[in-house]
């Protein structure tokens, strides 16, 4: 089974991504197609970027990069469940990106977005340049969230509304389509 990694962009005090997130591993794992798995920026704790070499190289000195190269290489595609900041998507998703370059190529990525009326959609369209730069396959296919706060449970859980869970399932099942046609193109599987 491809291994599809959801990535929480948001690492400050509060976030609600991670609530986003746990829910959008439910719908994935349900499906049974894949293996999904969570990826807290947080969690990975990346410096500002500090490999003295371009990440193109591949020549990286530091153990936290190192870390980050091999879970990212495992993986077949991504889903990147991120907020909005100042219509843009956060710094830390920005410098989790930049750390690497070829464990990225080819590989799609689907979006679920967060934040007020124009439910974190800015942030994606502020990606997509930098993923192409990459050689990434964005999917059409993504979930926007608005008024995010107005969907949390007093406990913090994420309660979706109505449909999006249906968006969430076609979402990973184009992230799967991509994740086989860029195998077979590219890496001869």
């Amino acid at each position: 089974m491809p291994l599809i990694q959801v990535v929480v962009a948001s690492t400050r005090e509060g976030r609600i991504g991670q609530s986003v997130a746990d829910w959008v591993l439910e719908v994935g794992r349900a499906r049974g197609s894949a293996e999904v798995e969570l990826v807290d920026l947080k969690d990975v704790a990346l410096p500002m970027f500090d490999e003295p070499k371009h990440p193109r190289l591949g020549q990286y000195v530091h153990e936290h990069t190192k870390r980050w190269s091999a879970g990212v290489a495992r993986a077949d595609g991504f889903v990147f469940v991120t907020p909005e900041y100042n219509h843009s998507f956060p710094a830390s998703l920005k410098n989790a990106i930049d750390y690497l370059h070829n464990e990225w190529q080819y590989k799609p990525v689907g979006f679920v977005s967060y934040g007020g009326v124009a439910a974190g959609t800015r942030a994606v369209q502020a990606l997509k340049p930098v993923l192409a730069a990459l050689q990434m396959v964005p999917v059409l296919e993504g979930v926007n969230i608005p008024f995010v706060h107005a969907n949390l449970g007093a406990d913090g859980r994420f309660n979706a509304p109505d449909g999006l869970a249906d968006a969430t399932r076609l979402m990973f099942e184009r992230t799967e389509f991509w994740i086989g046609r860029q195998s077979s193109l590219y890496h001869g599987r």
